[in-house]
């Protein structure tokens, strides 16, 4: 009996793998990185101690920026068709994204894709750019009631126009 359920132990610690790998793997941001990485024959470059300014981010703006997320890849192969690179993104993203923005250039060279989701008081923003032969995914986390706040520091102040004066 001991036999039995030991082999039944030993079965299913080796089929969670298998099934884990049949699937794709994960989903979310590295899901997304890994299925283009496969499908375009491409590296995405990692931001270097992108944990530290992700942490920096948020402290900077009172948390109203956190969970930075960046990859880059540069020379990106060629054109890309806007309806695969889509549903290669929403297959991988996970549940309850929707799509915002959807640009494609008549060749597939500059794209964009831009996704949200409600993360509590929080809005998940995950963005897919391609332009030419450079490819940019971000996600990032902001709060939409703050982030107003830390913008508004940065307005430009409108001046009298000088040749209206004497």
């Amino acid at each position: 009996m001991k036999l039995f359920f030991g082999m039944i132990l030993c079965i299913v610690t080796l089929a969670v793998p298998v099934v884990v790998l049949a699937g794709g793997g994960s989903a979310g941001f590295n899901g997304v990185v890994t299925s283009i990485e496969g499908r375009y024959h491409a590296r995405a470059m990692r931001i270097p101690f992108l944990g530290l300014i992700s942490f920096a981010s948020r402290k900077a703006t009172h948390g109203s920026v956190r969970n930075l997320h960046i990859a880059n890849f540069e020379n990106f192969p060629g054109d890309v068709d806007g309806a695969e690179l889509q549903q290669l993104v929403q297959e991988k993203l996970g549940p309850g994204w929707e799509p915002v923005i959807r640009e494609t250039s008549r060749h597939g060279g500059e794209q964009s894709l831009i996704y949200m989701r409600p993360e509590g008081d929080h809005m998940g923003l995950f963005v897919v750019d391609k332009d030419h032969d450079e490819l940019d995914i971000v996600q990032v986390s902001v709060d939409p009631d703050h982030i107003d706040d830390d913008i508004g520091n940065y307005s430009h102040h409108h001046h009298a126009d000088d040749g209206d004066s004497e």
